[in-house]
């Protein structure tokens, strides 16, 4: 399907390229979703600031923690452009088995891949959110028993943050990103 809002192209007015500066982290070509988000400067240069604690060290979630919540929650909004986003820059930082990827888009928390305790939690809270809008009793049990309240509150946020992210990527069909992965990449037929 055509994008409806196309992303920016360089050359790049002088504002909106130091815009892009700012929101990626290294020298490479902005991705398509930032080049989109520049198109409306000053809810780029908002979007910077709150995207850039999200995925700074000073959120108080690890960074595999951060990519489990992220990338279920793209999978689970059908987000196949900022999931492959994820998966090809940070799920081998984060640690991330074939089969773990292969469960965080196609599985549930009680896929064998899943040996940790604080990762199903994780999972678990991540489709709570998605499904329900909440947390029950039960979870909310588990979850204050392993996350601190700084912990709790930095999830809740980064989940609901990128459905916002998923959200725009899908309704404005943006297109993958060059050597992306796909869904289908990971499916149960790409592992057998």
């Amino acid at each position: 399907m055509p994008e409806r809002i196309t992303p920016l192209e360089a050359p790049y007015a002088p504002e909106t390229a130091a815009v892009l500066r700012r929101m990626m982290a290294t020298d490479e070509e902005p991705i398509a979703l930032f080049r989109l988000y520049a198109r409306h400067q000053q809810l780029a240069e908002a979007l910077h600031g709150w995207g850039s604690y999200q995925l700074s060290r000073r959120i108080s979630l690890g960074l595999r923690d951060r990519e489990l919540v992220i990338d279920r929650t793209c999978a689970r909004c059908g987000c196949e452009y900022e999931w492959g986003v994820h998966i090809a820059r940070f799920a081998p930082r984060a640690g991330l088995t074939d089969a773990q990827v292969t469960s965080l888009t196609h599985g549930t928390s009680a896929d064998p891949c899943w040996t940790a305790e604080r990762d199903r939690l994780l999972l678990d809270a991540t489709d709570a959110l998605h499904d329900h809008h909440d947390i029950d009793a039960e979870l909310w049990t588990r979850l204050s028993a392993e996350f601190t309240p700084e912990q709790l509150l930095d999830l809740f946020m980064l989940c609901g943050w990128y459905h916002a992210i998923s959200y725009t990527a899908r309704a404005t069909r943006l297109s993958p990103e060059p050597g992306a992965p796909r869904f289908h990449d990971v499916g149960p037929a790409a592992n057998g």
